[in-house]
């Protein structure tokens, strides 16, 4: 079936607005003023399939999903984790799947190893509310389990304030997604280093539209499925250089 918005009801008419929270790179960032990053290239390319104009809403994270509930967006198009609290909140549309991996100096003066128990004791930069602090604080409970001294979860706002509190040597480390982190290595060579192995490598990120919004969904998904069949979605992860473990779900 062809992508078609026509029976969708839209913030602004001719217009896909989407909501977006520009800090998570190599997804959504901002680069001399401008959104750049897989995310905008994608919705841009899903757009001009359904004949609308790509509108971003540039928002703090945690407005994303009211700012849809409230019908200010017409969807959500941030690297949104699939998670079981968000999807009873919105309907989701997964584009992509990918992991975490761990990033230290590249003098690893703290010695880690990857996600094991070479992280008790230490510190850990993550995003605020994202997945990653969540890892965090699961591998904090299993040190303490284990009798191992506790992780200490240093949450910033940004994955760019958790690279540069590595860079500082206020963490011992940080967790990232794994395209996140090789874009690191590619921007700032000789900085950091990647340990250990990617975890969480099935975690599924979406597109989000509101509950019951089934016009819209449908119409997206046959857009995406659009722009896999003639090679466009490929095309994307070359540009962006994603490593081979991240793939379109099917």
């Amino acid at each position: 079936m062809a992508a078609d918005l026509s029976a969708a009801t839209l913030v602004e008419k001719a217009a896909l607005t989407y909501g977006v929270a520009a800090t998570f790179a190599p997804f959504e960032y901002q680069k001399d003023g401008k959104l750049t990053g897989f995310d905008i290239d994608m919705i841009g390319a899903l757009s001009k399939k359904l004949g609308a104009e790509a509108k971003p809403m540039n928002m703090e994270f945690k407005g994303l999903i009211p700012a849809l509930q409230g019908a200010r967006i017409d969807l959500i198009n941030s690297a949104m984790y699939i998670n079981e609290q968000r999807a009873a909140q919105v309907e989701f549309i997964p584009y992509l799947k990918i992991g975490t991996l761990v990033v230290v100096q590249t003098a690893n003066p703290a010695k880690i190893t990857g996600r094991d128990n070479s992280l008790c004791g230490k510190t850990i930069a993550v995003t605020l509310g994202g997945i990653q602090e969540s890892y965090a604080r699961q591998d904090d409970k299993r040190c303490r389990d284990g009798g191992l001294a506790g992780v200490t979860v240093m949450t910033l706002p940004t994955a760019q304030d958790s690279a540069l509190t590595l860079r500082q040597g206020r963490a011992d480390a940080l967790f990232n997604a794994t395209p996140g982190a090789v874009e690191l290595m590619d921007k700032v060579p000789g900085v950091y280093a990647m340990v250990g192995a990617e975890f969480e490598a099935n975690t599924q990120i979406g597109l989000a539209v509101r509950k019951g919004d089934t016009a819209m969904k449908a119409a997206v998904e046959a857009a995406l499925k659009e722009i896999v069949a003639d090679g466009t979605y490929k095309a994307l992860i070359e540009t962006w250089k994603f490593p081979p473990s991240v793939s379109l779900l099917n």
